[in-house]
């Protein structure tokens, strides 16, 4: 990130790499003081207005990100590096990743967690009624088996980080264009 950026543009940068939608409130404590969505929630700074160079953070300082209060995600962020503005370059960008973003609405890190741990086995119990279908000649629950497979294979590959796909999407926010959000909203 810039440091001219403003606390919108971090929110707007962690929602793209995170493949999220922005469909809930957040709010940043930094310094301990909070910043963030003013929709329902009352916050002093406008934060399209506050830039991060505002903050003087430090290299290791850490802040906290917090999104959809219902699920009750709590990142810890941490400043890693300041380096110096290149010009030419686009802004944000995504420098690397482990494993994706929880799904959207899966009601927060325990709910994310114990879903993670069942989905294996709700896969190969899928599989084999799918099997049994098939045999069956049963095309509308074939049908039906296809379609929980499909809903399923988001979760059976959250081990991959797609930082070609981050990056595009940042790029598209760096440039300006905002369709990335109307586009999650609308369809």
């Amino acid at each position: 990130m810039r440091s001219d950026s403003t606390i919108a543009d971090l929110h707007y940068t962690l929602q793209l790499a995170m493949g999220w939608t922005d469909s809930h409130l957040h709010c940043f404590n930094i310094h301990g003081k909070d910043h963030g969505h003013s929709g329902g929630m009352t916050f002093a700074d406008d934060p399209h207005a506050v830039r991060l160079a505002a903050f003087q953070f430090r290299v290791r300082e850490r802040f906290r990100y917090e999104y959809d209060f219902h699920d009750d995600w709590q990142h810890d962020l941490r400043i890693e590096r300041i380096l110096p503005v290149e010009s030419g370059r686009l802004s944000p960008v995504c420098t690397g990743g482990k494993r994706a973003a929880p799904p959207e609405d899966c009601g927060g890190p325990q709910a994310f967690c114990a879903q993670l741990r069942a989905v294996p086995g709700e896969a190969h119990d899928r599989r084999a009624q799918l099997v049994e279908d098939i045999r069956a000649g049963d095309l509308d629950a074939v049908q039906d088996q296809l379609d929980a497979l499909e809903d399923l294979q988001d979760w059976l590959t959250l081990d991959r980080f797609d930082r070609r796909a981050a990056n595009a999407r940042l790029a598209q926010y760096a440039r300006g264009d905002r369709t990335w959000f109307f586009a999650e909203h609308l369809g």
